[in-house]
């Protein structure tokens, strides 16, 4: 298993091993909670729970949080996490501002863990431990949706921010008092791509046949974020979703065409051959670029949600209330090819690609997968459904699964009392050495090195 030197080695990297875990730990499960809180299930007679995973710990020190269920709690009526006036939440993620009719029922859900109970979130003490900390997020429009709405957590703590563009993000701000910066770097594919046009003076594709398609330089990161490793501490990546978009990439009209060191691949290859090649060559070269102290992950892919066609098929998320565990292999199992097939088929491609790797596997599909009723559908402001991101508002706001909730809750108990890596793997699937027995079920699960 790959070893990462967990000490920083700059000024703002001289923080002790237990404080750097502590912010480690914190960071991480925050992502992972503001998809752990797309996870609440209604109450229809004896408050019925989703469960997964077989391990149940009975301390904070080992509790292993992905395994838990999802309670209604009628009661719940303290502040939200953020106002639904934050600039940065798009209409369209917003369940208050559109008026999405189970708006208010969403945020009475918590998460609850089988071996620990989860505190409230503090997204001051959250500013105050990351101290002079850039964290990034790299990936598409659902990454975006993940640093929105920690953005947004924030500002409620400090307001004094500097709003910028560090080394070619889409979006940046920095919270002055504390030097925190998150940052987010849009990327579709994290290989550089754009259109191609047969040459003239003719070539291999061309001899093929190909007239048009979308070039994608395996080996050359995209632009935006090709920066990122050596100006971050902590970065989150994910890519997924535009890997399988015929409305984008249309295997006759406009196909993938794929090129290494300048030269097409021919034979022309299928998406998923050229993802392995991507993520190889992606993962290959952060670890090259990124500094010895650069915490990596890796997210899984976003469950998507659609129901009787893909988006601009006609399809649908109607559920008014998360689904139950029979209904999950009817949209996601790859054996009977459902509607969003391409969740499973992603995260296998990203654990094959990682194995070995110096990344963390951030992996948040499963629990997510339950989470059919808190996308936009038909309150997101399209043409279509909107089943593919995430109401923000009613997910992130007075539930104790709210917002950032687990970026502090979920580890503090952890990190309070050991600091050392095997606490760290204990809570996320370190990649080196892993073997992934069940590729179909997910959750954190515990790695000794």
């Amino acid at each position: 298993m790959a070893t990462r030197d967990l000490h920083y080695a700059s000024k703002k990297l001289a923080a002790s091993t237990s404080s750097l875990a502590s912010r480690l730990l914190l960071s991480i499960l925050c992502l992972v909670s503001l998809f752990l809180c797309f996870s609440l299930f209604r109450d229809f007679t004896e408050s019925p729970s989703l469960t997964y995973s077989v391990v149940s710990e009975k301390s904070n020190s080992n509790c292993n949080y992905s395994d838990g269920r999802w309670i209604y709690d009628p009661t719940v009526s303290s502040p939200p996490r953020y106002d639904h006036t934050c600039k940065e939440i798009f209409k369209g993620w917003n369940c208050i501002a559109s008026n999405k009719s189970n708006a208010i029922d969403i945020l009475k859900w918590r998460w609850k863990p089988y071996g620990c109970d989860l505190p409230p979130f503090d997204p001051l003490r959250f500013l105050e431990n990351f101290r002079d900390t850039n964290i990034g997020f790299v990936g598409d429009s659902l990454n975006r949706n993940m640093f929105v709405s920690l953005f947004c957590a924030l500002k409620q703590a400090s307001t004094e921010v500097k709003k910028w563009r560090p080394v070619g993000a889409d979006r940046g701000f920095t919270f002055l008092k504390y030097n925190v910066t998150i940052a987010y770097h849009r990327t579709n594919l994290l290989a550089r791509y754009g259109r191609w046009s047969a040459s003239s003076n003719g070539g291999k594709l061309e001899s093929l046949g190909y007239k048009e398609g979308y070039r994608i330089d395996v080996d050359l990161p995209e632009g935006t974020w090709a920066e990122a490793p050596s100006f971050h501490d902590i970065i989150i990546f994910n890519t997924g979703h535009w890997w399988w978009a015929p409305s984008k990439f249309d295997p006759v009209k406009s196909p993938m065409l794929f090129f290494e060191k300048g030269l097409p691949v021919t034979p022309p290859i299928a998406p998923d051959a050229g993802l392995d090649m991507v993520l190889e060559h992606m993962v290959s070269y952060v670890e090259k670029n990124a500094r010895p102290s650069t915490i990596l992950f890796f997210r899984t892919q976003s469950p998507r949600h659609f129901e009787n066609g893909d988006w601009n098929q006609g399809g649908s998320c109607p559920h008014l209330q998360p689904l139950v565990p029979q209904e999950l292999e009817q949209l996601f199992s790859l054996k009977n090819n459902g509607t969003n097939v391409e969740t499973r088929l992603v995260n296998q491609h990203l654990h094959k690609a990682l194995k070995g790797s110096s990344f963390h596997i951030l992996d948040i599909t499963h629990m997510s997968e339950f989470r059919a009723d808190a996308h936009p559908s038909t309150a997101g402001g399209k043409r279509h459904d909107d089943c593919m991101h995430w109401d923000l508002m009613c997910l992130k706001r007075s539930s104790p699964a709210a917002s950032g909730h687990l970026w502090r809750s979920s580890v503090e108990p952890v990190i309070l009392k050991s600091a050392d890596l095997k606490s760290f793997s204990k809570i996320f699937h370190r990649c080196g050495g892993v073997e992934s027995r069940d590729t179909s079920v997910y959750g954190f699960k515990q790695i000794i090195p």
